[in-house]
């Protein structure tokens, strides 16, 4: 089982699956709807401050302080 780290630490192009989602209800709830939930699969399509990402066939915009609350695994791929 590999480390978790915050969605923010993950570079450009890297795969990592969702392992947690913390905050409070509404932000944890809002990113739910967003297809962001534990063992969700999410790409690091740009890092920054927004960082832009890809889940399920979707590209999303994630402020800052929404990337803190996310906690990954990267995923290696072949």
């Amino acid at each position: 089982m590999g480390d978790l780290l915050p969605l923010e630490s993950i570079r450009a192009g890297e795969w990592a699956e969702v392992a947690d989602v913390a905050g409070d209800m509404g932000c944890v709830g809002r990113l739910a709807e967003m297809g962001v939930r534990h063992g969700s699969r999410v790409r690091m399509l740009q890092p920054g401050r927004p960082c832009l990402i890809l889940i399920g066939g979707t590209r999303l915009s994630l402020r800052a302080d929404w990337t803190t609350h996310i906690l990954v695994r990267p995923v290696k791929t072949s």
